[in-house]
Parts: structure tokens; C-alpha cells; sequence
């Protein structure tokens, strides 16, 4: 059985990706949370992650002698362990394309990303109406995903046909859209919605939206907790 290190579902959408494959994949995983602490550089965290993979981060998928510390890594490796569950799709062409939409939402959309955190309990429309007005390089960034989803197979179904990496991929981003109330074309809406309703995506949204924890330095557009709030 794998094990899956993570971080807060709220939050962590680096956490998000390889987890929504293990699920949606239905393959044997155990799920090991290492919660951010509430205030940067306090807790154990870090000493945490560090005891387990070199660079502090999460995720981490272990497998027996195998340490994985990277998303994209991580997905890569289930892909090969697993290749009669198709986690990429099986036709040649569209392979190559959710490989390619996939490493482009890896590296990319660093304004999305700084500008709008993933904060799944969180209402921010109206920050991210402000930030749409002054922020020309993220509207450039979200019609950039828009083509991309456009380019899926069919209206109502996933990036690649069946769910894959590439839509695990780019589930974080659904997240901070629905999140930050960014505009949307219709068929990006359609996109965001057929998201919703996969099972694996409704978990983690619905754990999420349970979890209690406040953490200060991923909270930049709301009020800062103090102990005694969070108490």
C-alpha cells in the first residue's frame, strides 16, 4: 500500500493532485496529514517533511524502497505502476497533449498561483474582482487555461475524454476559480462543473471545508487569527 504525506486539503493544492489520482484511480493508499503550522516558520512541519524526503515538501508518495517528493513525479510513477488503469489517456495523440497541458500547469500561471492561493472554505469574490480589474497578466493567465479546457473532447466531459492526471492537475485551479468568483466562459463554467460533481473531487472539497485549522501566512485577504480566535 502507498503511503500519501499531505498537507491541510484547504490549502494545499501541490497536496491535491496526487491524491485526487490515488482516489479517482481507486488505487490502495494511506493518507498521512502533516498540517502547516499556523505561523510561519513555528511548529514542526518542516523537521517533519525533512525526516521523510530532502526538500521539505509535500507531497510525498512512498512506496516499500521508493521516495517521491514531487507531484508530477509522483503521478508519473503511479502511471507506470499501474498502466492498465489508463492515468494517462490511452491514444497516442491525446497523451502527448495531457502531458503537455499537465507540465504547463506544473511550471506555469505564477500569477494565478501568488495572486490566488488555493482557499477552499474561503468566499474572496470581491478580492478577486479587485484583482482582475488590476491584474492584466492574470486575466491573460485564466484565458490561457480557458483555451485549454476548450480544447477537450467533448462539452460536458473531461480535459482528455475520461478523468486523468491532467484534470488532477488542473482541480486546484477549478478550486481558486470557484474560490475568487474570477469570470468564465460558458464552457469553462461547464469544465468547473463537471469537476465538481467527481466523486474524488467532492471528497476533498468536502474535507476541506471541514478541517479547522487557520493558517496566517495563507490567509492574505482575510483578518489575521490570534490563538485565542482559533481556541
Amino acid at each position: 500500500m502507498y503511503q500519501l504525506y499531505i498537507a491541510n486539503k484547504n490549502y494545499s493544492s501541490w497536496s491535491m493532485r496526487p491524491w485526487l489520482v490515488l482516489k479517482a484511480f481507486d488505487l490502495p493508499f494511506k493518507e498521512i496529514m502533516l498540517p502547516f503550522p499556523a505561523e510561519r516558520n513555528t511548529g514542526t512541519f518542516k523537521q517533519d517533511v525533512l525526516a521523510i524526503n530532502p526538500n521539505g515538501k509535500v507531497p510525498v508518495l512512498i512506496d516499500q524502497d521508493v521516495v517521491l517528493w514531487d507531484s508530477l513525479a509522483i503521478c508519473e510513477y503511479l502511471a507506470e505502476q499501474h498502466p492498465q488503469q489508463a492515468l494517462w489517456p490511452t491514444e497516442r495523440k491525446l497523451r502527448a497533449h495531457a502531458r503537455c497541458i499537465s507540465a504547463e500547469m506544473h511550471s506555469g500561471f505564477t500569477h494565478l498561483r501568488s495572486d490566488c492561493g488555493m482557499n477552499i472554505q474561503a468566499n474572496l469574490s470581491e478580492v478577486g474582482q479587485r484583482l482582475w480589474q488590476q491584474n492584466a497578466q492574470l486575466r491573460q493567465e485564466v484565458e490561457r487555461i480557458e483555451s485549454i479546457w476548450a480544447q477537450r473532447p467533448h462539452a460536458q466531459g473531461f480535459l482528455c475524454g475520461a478523468f486523468c492526471i491532467a484534470d488532477a492537475f488542473y482541480a486546484p485551479v477549478v478550486m481558486r476559480l470557484l474560490s475568487y468568483g474570477l469570470p468564465l466562459s460558458a464552457s469553462a463554467q461547464q469544465y468547473v462543473e463537471t469537476m465538481r460533481q467527481h466523486a474524488a473531487v467532492q471528497q476533498w472539497m468536502d474535507a476541506a471545508l471541514q478541517e479547522q485549522a487557520w493558517v496566517n501566512y495563507l490567509e492574505p485577504y482575510r483578518p489575521v487569527k490570534t490563538p485565542k480566535d482559533q481556541s
